[in-house]
């Protein structure tokens, strides 16, 4: 499945980075210890100062990755995005008869 990781350093990681702490290869090792792979890693301004595109096995990996990752404290924000199929989805939701209630 597609990800995208999205991270706001704390001041003591930015500290890291400023003394030249390689952030593509943690990023890479953390995804491949759950069978996942780096597509793509920036570093950006805005919101976020790191956003990464990867794929992982399955869901559970992508939450016990997320979990491993703020459990570190190394981020004041830390976020992701898993790819979906609009299509699958949009079928499902023909799929659905629903009524709402009324008064």
């Amino acid at each position: 499945m597609n990800i995208i990781l999205l991270g706001t350093y704390n001041p003591a990681a930015l500290k890291g980075l400023m003394s030249g702490s390689d952030r593509r290869a943690a990023v890479d090792s953390a995804l491949a210890a759950i069978g996942g792979t780096v597509e793509h890693l920036a570093f950006t301004r805005g919101g976020y100062d790191v956003v990464v595109r990867a794929t992982v096995p399955d869901s559970a990996s992508l939450i016990g990755l997320v979990v491993a990752i703020k459990a570190t404290g190394a981020f004041e924000k830390a976020d992701y995005l898993e790819e979906i199929d609009m299509s699958a989805v949009l079928d499902a939701a023909n799929k659905v008869a629903y009524t709402p209630p009324t008064n």
